[in-house]
């Protein structure tokens, strides 16, 4: 797996005040990369150290296996991090072009941009007459016009309506399909569970977890349990080292594993065991509820 980023113990103080501490993460290169924290945790004081619009007070990081300087590597960065800014009054042509002469790349490539986030239809309006969302999306496009590595977005959704929001999302996982690895900082867990593979979380610029969505504390899940004598389940449940936390409530039992197991399987056992269940149903904690016990416990 090749790296495109590596970050280590990377610091940024703002006089009394530490936005990020000591900070180590990995990009590899085909992931969706999401650093998850609330306002106020360092994510876009992180990507700004990286793109080397923030300087760090302590740490390293370095891009492709460290064979490139920052300099050098930027030219196949793509990023985002501030409200889209272009001419009002020249139209999405007109604006990609300008970009075009500044990141020296051919202008051939704005018809394949624009009809990627969707805009090929409206090429000759003025800025001014899009959308928030549609100039999201112009700004995608541009940061997209010179085929970079990696694309980096700062809460890309921000300020959008559900509408606008949706189109974001699949614009993301279409770029994704096609082989540029992305990341994105934002505070909700809802689209880094929708659009990321990997997750990075921070609060109060600490790292709280970083790893694949799906590992986040390696939940196995839980089961939802009922049966016509409650107490001989819960003791049998106890015993077996393969569940953890067991909890009841409104007659239904919640017993957390510790490992895999099917419903096929557990049902079988406590069949054996002269038990016959009413109700099994297996479920995974959601990031949420995951993120709420990761960021209770420290």
């Amino acid at each position: 797996m090749e790296t495109i980023l590596t970050v280590s113990n990377l610091t940024k103080k703002f006089g009394y005040l530490t936005a990020v501490k000591d900070l180590s993460f990995t990009i590899e290169k085909g992931n969706v990369y999401g650093i998850l924290g609330p306002n106020g945790s360092g994510k876009s004081t992180t990507l700004g150290i990286i793109l080397n619009v923030v300087n760090r007070t302590a740490g390293e990081f370095s891009w492709f296996n460290g064979t490139t300087t920052t300099h050098d590597a930027l030219k196949k960065v793509g990023a985002i991090i501030e409200r889209p800014n272009f001419y009002p009054y020249m139209t999405a042509i007109q604006n990609l072009k300008l970009v075009c002469k500044i990141k020296e790349v051919p202008s051939e490539k704005i018809e394949e941009k624009l009809e990627l986030v969707g805009l090929w239809d409206r090429r000759n309006s003025k800025f001014r007459t899009y959308s928030l969302g549609m100039k999201q999306r112009l700004a995608i496009a541009s940061a997209l016009l010179n085929d970079p590595e990696i694309l980096i977005l700062d809460e890309p959704t921000n300020g959008l309506d559900p509408q606008g929001i949706h189109q974001i999302r699949q614009i993301i996982k279409k770029i994704a399909g096609h082989g540029t690895t992305i990341l994105l900082a934002s505070h909700l867990l809802d689209e880094v569970e929708k659009v990321c593979s990997h997750v990075v979380i921070l609060r109060k610029g600490e790292k709280l977890y970083s790893g694949p969505v799906d590992e986040m504390l390696s939940s196995h899940g839980f089961f939802e349990l009922r049966t016509s004598d409650m107490e001989k389940l819960h003791k049998l449940l106890e015993k077996n080292a393969s569940f953890g936390k067991i909890t009841q409530e409104n007659g239904t039992m919640t017993a957390f594993l510790k490992e895999e197991m099917n419903a096929e399987e557990l049902n079988k056992m406590l069949f054996d065991k002269g038990m016959v269940l009413s109700h099994l149903v297996k479920r995974k904690e959601s990031l949420e509820e995951q993120f709420l016990t990761l960021t209770k416990n420290n």
